[in-house]
C-alpha cells in the first residue's frame, strides 16, 4: 500500500497490478503534467518517480548517479529474498561494462539472424494452429511459448530439458512479476543446480549459446565466476519472457484498436519492422523501473536526497508530448521515432533488443499475412499481477475478425 506524501494534487504515483494496469496512462499524463519528480511512500519509505521523458533519458543514462546496485524494484534490500549475488541488471560500470561486453558476443546481428529460421517455424505452427481454431487464447498459443523457446534456446537448454525448464521460468517470472521472489524460491533454487550442472557439461562440450560462451571467455584475465554465469542464467529468465509477451500482446490489441494500421501493414509488411518501434514505444512492457540515487540530485527545482529509490517511468516517459509531439497517445506505425526508452537507454539498454525485435517481428508478420483480419477481445483480456510489467496473461483472438 503506498500514501502520497505530497499535499492532494491532481498528480499522484500507485502501483499497478493486475486489473489496474488496464489503463494507468492518464496517471502518467497527470504527473508529467502536475509533479514530475514525484514523492511518494512506499513501505514506509520515501520514493520518488520520474515521468518525464528528459528526466527519465538523463537518469537512465547516468548510472554513477542513479545506481542498480541496490535493486530494481521500489522494495528495499531485494537481493536479499534471492539469498544470491547480484545477477548483471543489478551491477554498476565498470564490472557490468565488463560483463556486459562477453554478453553482446551472442547477440550480435549474426548470431540472431542465425536463430530466425527456427522461429519463423515454430510462428508459422502456432499461428497456423490459430487459424484453424479459428478462436482462441492467443498469449497461451503463441506469445508466451515464444520467448520461453527463444530464452531456453539461447541458455542452451536442451529440447529434453524445455518442459522442466518452461516450469521454472512460469514459477520465476509470476514471482518477479509480484515482487515475491521468496514465493519462487524453488524454482530459484532448482534453476540454478540446473545451470550449475549444464556448466560443466559445457567446460568440456561447448555449444553456440550463452552460457557456453561465458564459460569459455575470459573476465579480467581470468574465467567468469560461476556466479555470473548464474546470474545470467537468471537475468535471462526474468527478462527475456513476460516483457516480450507484453510487447507482442499490447501490439495486438493496437492492432484491434486501429484496423486501419493493420490493413496498412498487410498491404506494406516492410513497414513492420517501423512499427515495431511504435508498439514498444506505446507499450514499454516494463513500465518502470527503480534506481537508487547515490547522491543528491535537483531536477527542474526539485532535490532528490541521496540513497532514495527513484522509479524511472519508462511507458510515461515514451508518451511525452514534448518528445513525441501532440499525438504521443495515437498508433501511427508509419511514425519515425529517434528514440525512446522501452528497452531502457545507456549502460542498461537491453542486452536482448535484438533478439526481441526478432521473434516480435516474426510473429506479427505471420499474424498479418495468414490473419490478416484477426482481432483480439482485449476488453475481456486479463492482465497479469505485479507492478513492473504489463502484459495480457490471457487474450482472446479471433483469426477471422468474427466475419
Amino acid at each position: 500500500m503506498t500514501a502520497n506524501l505530497n499535499p492532494p494534487s491532481q498528480a499522484r504515483f500507485e502501483p499497478r497490478s493486475a486489473e489496474t494496469w488496464r489503463n494507468p496512462f492518464p496517471m502518467y499524463q497527470s504527473l508529467r503534467d502536475h509533479d514530475p519528480v514525484h514523492k511518494f511512500d512506499y513501505d514506509g519509505n520515501e520514493t520518488w518517480a520520474l515521468s518525464r521523458f528528459k528526466d527519465v533519458l538523463t537518469a537512465a543514462v547516468d548510472a554513477a548517479t542513479f545506481s542498480s546496485a541496490q535493486g530494481l524494484t521500489m522494495a528495499i534490500g531485494e537481493m536479499e529474498q534471492l539469498g544470491m549475488d547480484p545477477p548483471i541488471v543489478m551491477m554498476d560500470p565498470p564490472d557490468h561494462t565488463a560483463l556486459r561486453k562477453l554478453a553482446v558476443k551472442r547477440f550480435t546481428p549474426k548470431q540472431v539472424k542465425a536463430i530466425a529460421p527456427l522461429l519463423r517455424t515454430f510462428v508459422k505452427e502456432r499461428v497456423a494452429r490459430l487459424r484453424e481454431m479459428n478462436e482462441g487464447d492467443i498469449v497461451a498459443e503463441l506469445f508466451k511459448p515464444l520467448p520461453s523457446l527463444v530464452v531456453g534456446h539461447s541458455l542452451g537448454v536442451p529440447e529434453a530439458d524445455r518442459g522442466a525448464f518452461d516450469r521454472w521460468t512460469d514459477a520465476i517470472v509470476a514471482g518477479n512479476s509480484e515482487g515475491d521472489l521468496a514465493g519462487a524460491g524453488e524454482a530459484v533454487q532448482e534453476l540454478v543446480a540446473y545451470f550449475t550442472a549444464r556448466i560443466e557439461v559445457v567446460r568440456k562440450d561447448p555449444g553456440e549459446d550463452m552460457i557456453s560462451a561465458l564459460v569459455h571467455a575470459e573476465l579480467n584475465g581470468e574465467p567468469v565466476p560461476l556466479i555470473n554465469i548464474l546470474g545470467f542464467a537468471f537475468t535471462m529468465v526474468t527478462g527475456g519472457n513476460d516483457t516480450t509477451t507484453g510487447l507482442l500482446s499490447g501490439a495486438a490489441e493496437h492492432l484491434t484498436r486501429n484496423p486501419d494500421q493493420r490493413r496498412l501493414l498487410a498491404a506494406e509488411p516492410g513497414r513492420i519492422p517501423n512499427a515495431l518501434e511504435e508498439f514498444l514505444r506505446l507499450t514499454s512492457p516494463v513500465q518502470g523501473l527503480a534506481r537508487t540515487t547515490t547522491r543528491d540530485v535537483t531536477i527542474d527545482g526539485t532535490t532528490i536526497p541521496k540513497d532514495r529509490k527513484v522509479m524511472l517511468l519508462y511507458a510515461s516517459a515514451n508518451r511525452d508530448e514534448r518528445e513525441f509531439g501532440e499525438n504521443a497517445d495515437v498508433c501511427d506505425v508509419t511514425r519515425k521515432i529517434k528514440r525512446h526508452v522501452a528497452l531502457s537507454y545507456g549502460p542498461h539498454h537491453c542486452i536482448g533488443a535484438a533478439i526481441a525485435r526478432l521473434q516480435s517481428q516474426i510473429a506479427i508478420e505471420e499474424l498479418i499475412s495468414t490473419c490478416p483480419d484477426f482481432t483480439v477481445d482485449f476488453e475481456k483480456g486479463v492482465f497479469a499481477g505485479g507492478n513492473f510489467v504489463r502484459r495480457y496473461a490471457s487474450l482472446p483472438f479471433n483469426a477471422t475478425g468474427g466475419a
